[in-house]
């Protein structure tokens, strides 16, 4: 029996497939995965992936990047799958073909009639007896492989290709895999793994995989667990907390690390005192969760925690650049060098450069490059030049954050040959002709980026690009945080079906006027307050209570209102 699990990046289905294969053997059955503990079992399938994941490779285009994928699936058939089938063992798949078709088709837009032959010629008519589609909401599904990249210590920042697309990506071929299932009901097995327990999925699987082992008749194609109580959606922004925090608690039952690292910038007292319930058990994670945050709670947790996790501490301050802040840099920096001087961003002051020059004394010139966004001195150029020397480019390019000046686009450039993507990333919230001519060059290729550097920019241009991605991509809406424009309203009312928990996050930093109440509370209902969009209402709602007292919200909500009406 062939059993492919397909579902997009996050859904759970490298998880799921491989508690499958341990309860198969478990129960006698001879089993192979073809990508057991995450990993491809054919090393040429291994090294096709790596050609299709390498974000460098810009002009790689849609259908060479889907026939090198048709070859890896192929080479994993011809040497992993059939001869599995030929002796007879149940062989489980983590992706197979339908993932191409996902992707070039719904993710990419080739047509599918062009697609559907090559697949064909790929798996010589061997296809899978049974498809098992992981489905997640995509929000929950990124929220989860952030996490995943947080706790595996890779850089935030790193992309693959398909990251490069945007987040849109992963919803389009959510729809695309949804409409293979309606097309193909008897061989296709929906669950969903938005709100159950990983062990109640693996049982359900277990139970649907063994009938049809043992010739029995499937249950129903989806085969969903009913949600355990009625979904209640806040009826006003007051009710948004209580709904919040009543939602996280029933997360931590299922998955405590995400439910902690949801706390993540979220002020008050509510949310310290589920930091202080999590703290023995996740020091690390419950210490990032006070990125951005400022207060005598925040700071006396860091200070308990300095010797159990400094690097998640120092990591925590962002690029505060208080005495306080530096202060505790300063003592941890023997422990968490690297998160020390990445937090030295924009600050030229001589404690932030004697930290630096420190650092250069022990030959840690990549990580002082890393602490020097929109610092403009002449030591931070001398910096620049010693970097560009030792071939630290994409380090150099990142040092160039915020610097709006020729010689800051003149550098960018002579990076160009080096590193496209970092020199991108320079430009978030410049307004340069370099800037400009790189994010036309770059649209197509890297719409994720170029739509993220647009943070703050009020152009005609800008909004012109904005317009342009937000039908394809969430990113679109990324660049409009605080923004209270009347053409980003436009875009936020306009895609709050579509991208609802970016439009909700956009809203960061505004107060909380009539319009922002409803456009929360809109999102929250067309979404039936899932998770993530609950989440990012709680922070603005939480961010907004935190700075006023009650009293003052009210006539602060007033006098916006009052102050956006057209003068009659």
């Amino acid at each position: 029996m062939f059993i492919d699990f397909e579902g997009i990046d996050g859904s759970g289905k490298t998880t799921l497939s491989n508690l499958l294969a341990g309860r198969l053997r478990r129960l006698g059955y001879r089993v192979a995965h073809a990508r057991e503990g995450g990993e491809l079992r054919s090393p040429i399938a291994r090294r096709i992936r790596e050609l299709t994941r390498d974000s460098t490779l810009l002009e790689m285009s849609p259908r060479t990047e889907f026939f090198l994928n048709l070859a890896r699936d192929a080479q994993q058939l011809e040497e992993v799958i059939a001869p599995a089938l030929s002796r007879g063992e149940v062989c489980i798949s983590d992706r197979y073909l339908y993932s191409q078709l996902a992707l070039s088709g719904g993710g990419r837009g080739l047509p599918w009639e062009s697609l559907e032959p090559g697949c064909e010629l790929a798996s010589q008519g061997l296809w899978p007896d049974l498809v098992i589609l992981v489905d997640v909401e995509p929000d929950l599904a990124r929220l989860r492989k952030r996490l995943g990249k947080l706790k595996s210590e890779r850089a935030p920042d790193s992309d693959s290709r398909k990251g490069l697309a945007g987040a849109g990506l992963a919803v389009r071929m959510r729809e695309a895999f949804l409409a293979l299932a309606r097309r193909d009901p008897s061989r296709w097995l929906v669950i969903e793994n938005n709100e159950q327990p990983l062990h109640v999925l693996e049982q359900r699987i277990v139970e649907a995989v063994v009938a049809r082992l043992e010739g029995r008749e499937l249950p129903a194609q989806r085969i969903n667990p009913p949600r355990p109580t009625p979904v209640h959606v806040p009826a006003k922004v007051d009710d948004v907390e209580e709904h919040f925090f009543r939602t996280l608690d029933g997360l931590e039952t299922r998955e405590p690390q995400l439910a902690v690292w949801l706390l993540g910038g979220i002020p008050g007292f509510a949310a310290h005192q589920r930091r202080l319930g999590f703290v023995e058990r996740f020091p690390g994670l419950t210490m990032r969760s006070l990125t951005g945050l400022d207060d005598e709670p925040s700071w006396a947790l860091r200070e308990l925690l300095t010797e159990v996790v400094p690097q998640e501490v120092v990591a925590s301050l962002g690029s505060n650049p208080t005495p306080q802040a530096m202060s505790l840099r300063e003592r941890l920096y023997v422990h968490a060098p690297a998160e020390a001087l990445a937090g030295l961003k924009r600050n030229g002051s001589p404690e932030a450069w004697a930290l630096r020059e420190h650092a250069l004394r022990e030959g840690r010139l990549a990580e002082v490059l890393c602490g020097l966004a929109g610092v403009d001195d002449e030591p931070a150029w001398a910096a620049r030049e010693l970097g560009v020397r030792r071939g630290l480019f994409a380090d150099v390019a990142r040092s160039l954050t915020g610097l709006d000046s020729p010689r800051a686009d003149a550098l960018r450039q002579s990076l160009l040959s080096h590193d496209r993507l970092a020199v991108l990333r320079s430009t978030q919230g410049l307004d340069t002709p370099f800037a400009r001519e790189l994010r036309v060059a770059l649209e197509d290729k890297a719409l994720k980026l170029v739509l993220r550097s647009l943070t703050g920019l009020t152009t005609d241009e800008a909004f012109a690009l904005r317009e342009r991605g937000a039908p394809l991509t969430k990113e679109a809406l990324d660049s409009l945080d605080g923004m209270d424009d009347p053409r980003a309203w436009r875009l936020r009312e306009a895609f709050v079906t579509r991208w609802p928990a970016t439009v909700v996050s956009s809203l960061e930093g505004l107060p909380l006027t009539e319009r922002v109440e409803a456009l929360v509370l809109r999102a929250l209902e067309v979404t039936s307050a899932r998770l993530p969009v609950l989440r990012n209402a709680y922070r603005i709602v939480a961010a907004a209570h935190a700075a006023t007292l009650p009293e003052e919200r009210t006539a602060q909500r007033m006098a916006a209102d009052e102050a956006s009406q057209p003068a009659l």
